[in-house]
């Protein structure tokens, strides 16, 4: 059975989507198209390349997040120059390292950018916070920067998309103004796109199917907001999600995919093996009850 797929954003969490993705599997549901944001645009951009559920799991399961880490070297030096960073240039991390790995991966199935991959196939999320718009890669690319998506390198949408604020430097994108656009994080504006296939629904009669990933007894608990670094955390995870559950609360529930996850910081690229472990076994339990009732 086919269906579309709209992978959330949700930084190291996302090792619960290879879980989930087996699970799909054995279902014997194959995704033709799919969206994500962030961490989920990554998931994304392999299936749309032609990766296998197998090829993602060997690839991502392994991984080590601390290979991302790449401020400049000077912060090494004087620890207390990342401020200057922060200040300056926006963030710690170049995110250079994460873009090259992207392409590395993105080039071994001769995809590049995004005309290599079937028109429509995937679509990622970003966030310009010069326009202070929603923006998607490729839809967007022509009416807002007046680029062409056939010569735009997918891995650089993609970086574009898990560009968490702070950690990651922005990306710049010359828009139609002649100004530069700074880019960030897709899940600032939204981190569960559910509604990106929504106009095309009735033209292929697929299911949207979406892979959400959510805090544990999230729902039923309030942050603890101590200091301005915990406001800030706390004004990004509602602005995340305030676009998407007006849309959700509007649309079918009973296609989405819940995870309920352990709350792990985002940015804590140091995760143990136990965790991802644990990480993928949530993601493939949650998928496989969902899945059990699954369509109704």
């Amino acid at each position: 059975m086919e269906v579309d797929a709209v992978f959330s954003g949700g930084g190291i969490k996302a090792f619960a989507f290879l879980g989930a993705l087996e699970s799909m599997e054995n279902k014997g549901l194959e995704i033709r198209r799919c969206a994500g944001t962030s961490a989920g645009a990554i998931v994304a951009s392999f299936i749309a390349a032609g990766y296998t559920n197998k090829e993602i799991f060997k690839l991502i399961s392994n991984l080590e997040l601390t290979q991302f880490f790449d401020p400049p070297v000077i912060t090494k030096i004087f620890p207390l120059s990342k401020w200057f960073y922060i200040y300056f240039k926006l963030g710690i991390n170049k995110g250079d390292k994460l873009e090259k790995w992207l392409y590395t991966h993105l080039a071994n199935k001769n995809v590049y950018t995004f005309k290599d991959i079937p028109l429509e196939n995937l679509k990622i999320v970003v966030s310009d916070i010069s326009l202070g718009k929603l923006v998607v890669i490729p839809d967007d690319l022509k009416r807002i920067y007046d680029i062409n998506p056939d010569h735009f390198p997918i891995s650089k949408a993609v970086r574009m998309s898990a560009g968490f604020p702070y950690f990651f430097m922005p990306k710049r994108i010359q828009n139609k103004t002649t100004r530069e656009s700074l880019i960030v994080d897709g899940g600032l504006l939204s981190n569960f796109p559910l509604w990106i296939f929504e106009k095309e629904r009735d033209l292929n009669h697929r299911p949207i199917l979406g892979i959400k990933l959510e805090e544990s007894n999230k729902q039923l608990e309030s942050s603890s907001i101590d200091n301005a670094i915990d406001m800030f955390y706390g004004l990004f995870s509602t602005m995340k999600q305030a676009h998407d559950t007006r849309y959700i609360t509007k649309s079918e529930k009973n296609n989405i995919i819940t995870i309920p996850v352990e709350n792990q910081h985002a940015t804590n690229l140091h995760i143990n093996n136990a965790t991802k472990e644990r990480l993928i076994q949530d993601g493939r339990e949650h998928a496989e009850q969902f899945l059990r009732f699954w369509p109704k």
